[in-house]
């Protein structure tokens, strides 16, 4: 059985998913990871405000973070033998997240919680989806899936520490 299709590399016979939706699947998880990047690499290169150089490296530590994210899904479809779609003129259509258009930095804070809160949800569905018939995409799923709860976690925080900082010179200010 090996020896058979051995022109389909990692996907033998006996995977019982269909290659397509997975596929499908996975690009669309794609593209949104590829938006997540271009997001946090425009927040971190405007952000002002506030405490903007800690949220700044937070926004590159999650850029860097979805990139390789975004890696591991590229090559997993590969593996899958489909063709991860990087292109350009259907991410926004593809990807389940917005690009956001915010310039304060709180709002930009609440887009980017937004976006994590969305890919939390999704990757809990591709990870039931993919379960116990593609163990290695549940795995990599999984993984990304932490990634995405700690950022979640972190922009929290970071947006109760913006407010709070903003109602304090606003009280200083009426003061």
């Amino acid at each position: 059985m090996a020896k058979q299709s051995i022109k389909e590399g990692a996907v033998t016979k006996d995977y019982s998913l269909d290659i397509n939706e997975a596929c499908k699947l996975l690009n669309e998880a794609l593209a949104t990871e590829i938006l997540c990047v271009l997001r946090y690499r425009h927040h971190q290169i405007i952000a002002k405000g506030i405490d903007y150089a800690e949220v700044a490296a937070e926004f590159e530590e999650h850029a860097k973070q979805e990139e390789m994210h975004m890696l591991m899904i590229a090559e997993r479809i590969n593996q899958l033998g489909g063709n991860p779609d990087f292109n350009p003129a259907t991410i926004l259509e593809r990807s389940a997240t917005e690009y956001g258009s915010h310039t304060s930095l709180v709002e930009m804070i609440k887009e980017d919680l937004i976006a994590e809160r969305i890919v939390i949800t999704i990757y809990r569905k591709l990870i039931e989806w993919f379960g116990a018939e593609d163990p290695t995409t549940r795995r990599m799923l999984e993984n990304i899936l932490e990634d995405e709860e700690d950022h979640a976690d972190d922009l929290a925080d970071f947006l109760l520490l913006q407010i709070q900082l903003l109602l304090a010179m606003n009280n200083l200010l009426v003061c």
